[in-house]
């Protein structure tokens, strides 16, 4: 990787700003059996932010994902990241009654973040009035890139095939996909039987969404290779860019956590690229006529000796 982009990782839009978060902050969810638990965290000062809302991999918590969630942050994003029930800070037994709809409950919890803004705001003392709730956001990794492509268009088949229920939303404007499953038609039989919600349609997925997918990422989940996670791209329409991460695997270097266990591949230099480039998107996306995007396009273009291929369309 050249040196212009490991030295544009560090700082993408000036000095990050310091970060000020609130956690839990509890919303009320009657129905779900657990009140939703969310962490906000937002530049200390600054107007007109917009919103990331992140769903985290299953498993994983409000409190995870630091590198990513921090650096938005700190580079001028409200984050917000609700704490999904399959979280093992919540340690729902296997024969739980909710498990087998805890993909629509992730989803209904992004939703309720959303309907919830005003609350979050508050949370943070200070931050009020500097949110711009018109300009969001959403982003996931693995099965959270799952629950968050539903936001963006994304529909389950049924088994007849069929698109079933639209859970898009139309607050929503942009999303970053980080190793996101992709179609149905090759599930192993683990996955057939305990994920049948895994059958997705990504034809009405109309917003600008960044795909993000390790070349090394070999999913128990499919009989196909790494190129399965790049189905969110390959069969959603204009406009989509696809970020394929040289050597990359399920933990796209380590974006999960600072010390996350579950890191596989860890590379410092993978993941500062992730920040440089989801947090160019993420703004170009949400503030038309910024060139942060392009800028970065044509770094990555430039470099003799990338970590990542880049696809447009």
């Amino acid at each position: 990787m050249s040196d212009s982009i490991t030295l544009a990782a560090r700082n993408v839009r000036g000095v990050p700003a310091a970060v000020v978060s609130a956690k839990p902050v509890v919303l009320p969810a009657p129905g779900r059996g657990e009140d939703l638990q969310v962490r906000v965290s937002a530049p200390a000062t600054g107007g007109d932010l917009p919103v990331v809302v992140f769903s985290h991999g299953s498993g994983s918590s409000m409190n995870g994902y630091g590198p990513l969630a921090d650096h938005w942050a700190a580079h001028g994003f409200v984050v917000v990241q609700p704490t999904h029930l399959d979280s093992r800070t919540l340690a729902l037994p296997a024969d739980d009654p909710r498990t087998p709809g805890i993909w629509r409950v992730r989803v209904a919890d992004l939703v309720r973040v959303l309907d919830e803004l005003a609350v979050l705001e508050a949370a943070i003392p200070g931050l009020a009035g500097r949110v711009d709730r018109a300009r969001v956001a959403v982003a996931g990794h693995s099965w959270g890139a799952q629950s968050a492509s539903m936001l963006l268009g994304a529909r389950v088949l049924g088994p007849d095939g069929a698109p079933g229920e639209d859970m898009s939303d139309p607050r929503v404007t942009a999303g970053v996909l980080l190793a996101a499953p992709g179609l149905g038609d090759e599930l192993t039989p683990f996955a057939r039987e305990h994920l049948p919600f895994m059958t997705p349609s990504f034809a009405a997925m109309t917003p600008p969404t960044l795909v993000v997918a390790g070349d090394n990422d070999h999913s128990r989940l499919t009989t196909r290779g790494p190129d399965w996670f790049t189905d969110p791209y390959t069969h959603s329409p204009a406009p989509k860019s696809l970020l394929t991460l040289a050597g990359g695997e399920h933990s796209l270097g380590g974006v999960a956590g600072y010390e996350a266990a579950e890191t596989t591949d860890e590379n410092p230099a993978r993941v500062a690229l992730l920040q440089r480039l989801t947090t160019a998107f993420l703004h170009s996306a949400l503030h038309p006529g910024d060139t942060s995007w392009k800028a970065v396009m044509s770094e990555l273009d430039a470099d003799p000796d990338p970590l990542a291929t880049l696809r447009t369309k």
